[in-house]
């Protein structure tokens, strides 16, 4: 076998950090180990780097790409979409297609926003929900992951996101330096689960609380599912007090069901954000709801900017990549759910052949491995129990053998990844788990 080498990565990482910030486009992508990956190109559920290894790709562009790499029915639409301008500042029939069929698709929207991204996208949710009842509390919760916005990004739990202390016990700790130090005054920081806590607050403040933003499922962060009842007990709360109630569906949506999440619990969330597996690499997001909502736009109450919102090139990607998990839904998300939970349970049962204490946490094609003493992982304090540094190593072990994962535990699965490529993914896994 030959050794793994990443000669020409290293060389071009370095080159990069000549004149790129960081020697990479996004912090998250430095912390990979021995180095920063450069790619030469992708197809399907494999991806190429510049010194010639392959990979089985689970990290898949931390998400977007539910169709894979290349997916030819994308590349049409995309190739097709540019011969007639990439952006116009104007309106075109795409921006109608697709606000129509997401309509269709996601149970709680009447209407919705094209944007650019999900930092975007949350922005805003929060200021239609800050408009609509006149309030300015945000409730949200520790260790999910709304976007890096100055208003909502708090200080994260990851080996791939830096993670800033308390400078007081009674601030909300920013996900950065340079956040002013004003930006979270109106963000209430809540466990999440805690049914009673949740009611406790919203009771007490409801007079200032505009809106409640949770994933559905605690995805970046273990991937915890909600407990029985709890995001509907959230939901009849919110109902109750006057408080908007988003769910951050931008890893979820069109992840775990063409519905999203809320489709898949029965859930009628005032907002959902949405975005990656929606543009399946192209950069397009959205918040889509309730009609009083988002008529707020209509009305001039609620600007919504953005130069390229909406963009041919972005509609066409989405609209591709719906009509493919549309055309054949039942087939791509059977498939979807088979992959993923072949791969979690083939996980588990190393882990505990090699006698190796960890978890896998799975929903449909979406999990977080973790290595941990803890027999279940349901909380956010049982998840920041787990050894992340050993996990960070196994990332870098993986990479040897074959297969790109991100350092953080979180696997996403696309519908090109095959049961071959489940096959060789479990080699990969039991090697490294040896050589741990």
């Amino acid at each position: 076998m030959n050794p793994y080498i990443t000669d020409k990565s290293s060389q071009k990482f370095n080159e990069s950090k000549q004149f790129l910030a960081g020697g990479v486009a996004s912090s998250l992508r430095a912390a990979m180990k021995p180095v920063p990956l450069f790619v030469e190109n992708a197809s399907g559920s494999r991806i190429i780097d510049v010194d010639g290894n392959t990979y089985i790709d689970y990290l898949l562009a931390y998400g977007p790409l539910i169709l894979g790499h290349a997916h030819p029915a994308l590349i049409a639409s995309v190739n097709d979409a540019s011969q007639r301008g990439i952006a116009y500042g104007l309106q075109h029939d795409g921006e109608i297609q697709l606000a129509k069929r997401l309509t269709q698709i996601l149970p709680c929207a009447d209407k919705v926003a094209l944007s650019g991204s999900g930092t975007e996208a949350v922005m805003l949710a929060l200021r239609l929900a800050r408009a609509y009842n006149g309030k300015r509390k945000i409730v949200r919760f520790h260790g999910h992951y709304h976007g890096w916005s100055d208003s909502i990004f708090t200080s994260f739990p990851s080996p791939d996101m830096h993670t800033l202390a308390n400078k007081a016990e009674n601030l909300t700790p920013p996900g950065t330096e340079g956040q002013s130090e004003n930006s979270l005054e109106d963000i209430i920081l809540l466990p999440w689960n805690d049914a009673e806590a949740l009611e406790l607050v919203l009771r007490q403040q409801q007079h200032e609380i505009a809106a409640v933003i949770s994933e559905p499922v605690m995805c970046n962060s273990g991937c915890l599912m909600p407990k029985p009842g709890y995001l509907e007990h959230m939901r009849a709360l919110t109902q109750e007090l006057g408080i908007v109630m988003i769910l951050d569906e931008v890893i979820t949506g069109f992840r775990v069901g063409l519905g999203g999440a809320h489709g898949r619990f029965g859930l009628m969330p005032d907002l959902v954000t949405i975005g990656k597996a929606m543009g399946c690499g192209i950069a397009i997001s959205g918040v889509a709801g309730s009609r009083e909502l988002l008529e707020q736009i209509d009305q001039g109450k609620v600007s919504h900017l953005g130069t390229l919102n909406g963009n041919g090139l972005a509609t066409a990607a989405a609209l591709a990549t719906i009509t493919e998990l549309s055309r054949e839904e039942e087939q791509y998300y059977i498939k979807l759910e088979q992959t993923g939970t072949d791969l979690a349970s083939g996980i588990r049962e190393l882990l505990a052949l090699h006698q190796i204490p960890g978890v896998v946490n799975q929903l449909g094609p979406v999990f977080h491995m973790m290595f941990t003493h803890e027999q279940q992982v349901e909380d956010f304090d049982a998840f920041n129990k787990r050894d992340a540094a050993q996990y960070s190593r196994f990332a870098e072990l993986m990479l040897e053998a074959g297969v790109l994962v991100r350092t953080s535990g979180l696997w996403y699965v696309s519908t090109e990844h095959s049961a071959v490529d489940v096959r060789d993914t479990l080699k990969a896994v039991e090697q490294s788990l040896i050589k741990l």
